[in-house]
């Protein structure tokens, strides 16, 4: 691994067998990542198929030829590896997470609010053919009611017409068309929603992915070429170098006085400004943390909505109704004789009408063809669980991954490490005698 590493980083082969090598390596290197950018392509960022094949195909032979030939693009190319791990590659990840919310989630939580309007439309439907219902009994009623009136002692009492004239609403087709063409209209006006949404969020996540894969680019170029030109940028690590140079010059106090302040490349310990950082990128990804939990509560409250409403809906009992008529008529006979000659008058009943009539009003959904509410999707949560759990590890791995870039430079452009090695040693040897 150590040979094949000396002749990737080398700014020119050495022999043909070194450019075979190399050559051998920048063409497994461009087919493994031509293949995940297909997929990240394809299945992420949702192109078409013939698409992704042809800007993958494209791609690689772009980046074969631009390892193979230039050198400092090799380095590039090697620090984005790492830089992955920082806040470029936290991006990518959490434009990942975006897009699979907007994929599985969003469409679930539409769904279940289907559900909903659903289950309302049949409790409409449901209630308003038993309110309809009901008008047939007032019919009935009424005639009852007339035919009682009509029906006296004598016929010199019998009013002229004892019916009610009641009109009834019998063409519930209309009223049935009117909520049909409701309820598509709600339906159409949800579809549109979520089409609106899913494409818009996909439109954003590929313009954020192309930036994100854009700046992970000029990140590493820029810290190369940071590198290649500030001394003092990026060094303050004791090296293998550092420490051999300061041995050969029985410096190694200076070191061990400069511990404080430097560090080691290989070691776990963090500097004070590290820490800062890392609490700061901590803090960022804990508020896309939030909002990635709250749009998965969303679905859990739509789908616990929606069950909840479809169950107690077909369960509603149904409601009873008394209607009850109590009419009595009477007549009093020349009640002013019976005043003259002090006696009580003693009225003729004509008719006494007391009935009580009952009815059921239904309000259940329980004879609707009603879609079930989706359930969310574990597989998907687990996913998404997973890359926060990584967005949280680059936090913390993120200085290591800068550590890394360093390292990766430095075996790129060994002259120029030197170089800074003995930058970093004056500065050390200058502040101990002051």
């Amino acid at each position: 691994m150590t040979d094949l590493w000396q002749v990737y980083s080398k700014p020119v082969p050495a022999d043909g067998r070194e450019l075979c090598t190399l050559f051998l390596q920048c063409s497994c290197i461009t087919a493994v990542i031509g293949g995940l950018f297909y997929n990240w392509m394809f299945s992420s960022l949702e192109y078409s198929w013939h698409l992704s094949i042809a800007m993958a195909v494209s791609f690689s032979l772009l980046l074969l030829l631009t390892l193979f030939l230039v050198h400092p693009a090799r380095c590039v190319f090697s620090m984005i590896m790492p830089t992955l791990g920082t806040k470029q590659g936290r991006k990518l990840l959490f434009s990942t997470c975006v897009m699979i919310a907007a994929v599985n989630i969003t469409p679930n939580i539409m769904s279940n609010i289907k559900t909903i309007l659903q289950v309302i439309q049949c409790l409409c439907k449901t209630s308003s053919d038993s309110l309809l219902n009901s008008t047939a009994l007032l019919e009935k009623v009424s005639w009852e009611f007339g035919d009682a009136v009509q029906e006296t002692i004598h016929s010199i009492y019998k009013p002229m017409n004892g019916h009610f004239r009641f009109s009834l609403f019998h063409n519930n087709s209309v009223i049935y068309q009117k909520m049909h063409l409701a309820g598509e209209k709600i339906s159409r006006e949800f579809l549109s929603v979520e089409v609106l949404v899913k494409d818009s969020i996909r439109v954003a996540n590929r313009l954020a992915a192309g930036f994100s894969m854009l700046y992970l680019c000029f990140e590493s170029s820029w810290y190369l070429k940071n590198y290649l030109t500030n001394l003092n940028f990026d060094n303050f690590y004791i090296t293998e170098k550092l420490e051999r140079l300061a041995l050969d010059r029985r410096a190694a106090h200076l070191l061990v006085g400069s511990s404080k302040k430097l560090i080691r490349p290989t070691g776990l310990k963090l500097s004070w400004e590290e820490v800062v950082l890392c609490l700061v990128q901590a803090m960022l990804v804990t508020v896309a943390l939030v909002l990635m939990l709250v749009v998965v509560a969303m679905d859990h409250f739509a789908f616990s909505v929606a069950d909840t409403a479809m169950r107690k809906a077909a369960q509603f009992s149904a409601v009873p109704v008394a209607l009850s008529i109590q009419y009595k008529a009477e007549i009093g006979i020349m009640p002013f004789l019976f005043k003259v000659f002090w006696r009580p008058s003693e009225p003729l009943l004509l008719t006494d009408f007391n009935r009580t009539y009952h009815h059921h009003l239904t309000f259940s959904s329980a004879r609707c063809r009603i879609s079930p509410p989706t359930p969310p999707n574990p597989s998907v949560l687990l996913v998404v669980g997973l890359l926060l759990c990584i967005l949280y590890a680059t936090v913390f791995l993120e200085t290591y991954a800068r550590r890394l870039c360093r390292g990766t430079a430095a075996s790129f452009f060994q002259s120029w490490e030197q170089q800074r090695v003995l930058h970093l040693y004056r500065k050390l040897s200058q502040r101990h005698r002051k």
